[in-house]
């Protein structure tokens, strides 16, 4: 009779796990920071403006957009912990991981291209290569997260498709448009629509 309790017990316990691993799997990962995302925008657009007068001077341009990206990722990383600890979002969750996984690798391949396009002094390809790589990690990390992450993915991407056939200043012009203006816009549906 002991045997066949441990057994039921044991059954049941491995029910459990399948099912709350099948509800993580099913999970959206809804800590985008939609006011961040907004504040990007902001430091974006500035930094569109800013750095269109050393469009001649491309060495000081990428300068002006690595400051920026800093800028972005404080910005993101704040705004994201607060939103997420406010819902009692775990970043160890499955969702969360795989939204960064998806979300990161894109960021990488762009990191390690702007570093090798910057060694060989070839800068007209950078906002396009940012503007892609930034749209891919949006629609490779939406499928763990919320339908208007691809979506603002997407948009980066066709922006990024018309940087690849544009002289830089028109670059830096499409990068504002880009991680100004479409996070400005996105931000705040996300903020609206999922809690911030």
């Amino acid at each position: 009779m002991l045997a066949v309790s441990d057994a039921l017990h044991e059954h049941a316990l491995h029910n459990i796990r399948y099912i709350r691993d099948a509800m993580e799997r099913a999970t959206a990962f809804t800590s985008i920071p939609g006011w961040g995302g907004f504040a990007i925008g902001v430091t974006a657009l500035a930094t569109s403006v800013y750095a269109s007068r050393y469009a001649v001077q491309p060495r000081l341009w990428v300068v002006s957009w690595l400051i920026e990206a800093v800028v972005a990722v404080i910005i993101a990383v704040f705004t994201m912990f607060r939103k997420a600890r406010r819902a009692s979002v775990s970043f160890t969750a499955a969702p969360a991981r795989r939204f960064f996984i998806s979300y990161s690798a894109p960021l990488i391949a762009g990191a390690l291209i702007t570093l090798a396009l910057i060694r060989a002094n070839m800068f007209a390809p950078l906002p396009a290569v940012w503007l892609l790589l930034y749209g891919a990690s949006f629609i490779s990390s939406g499928a763990f997260s919320i339908r208007v992450v691809p979506v603002m993915g997407i948009c980066f991407m066709i922006l990024g498709i018309a940087a690849c056939f544009v002289p830089l200043s028109v670059g830096n012009i499409l990068l504002g448009a880009g991680f100004g203006v479409l996070h400005m816009t996105f931000g705040t549906i996300i903020a609206r629509s999922y809690g911030g």
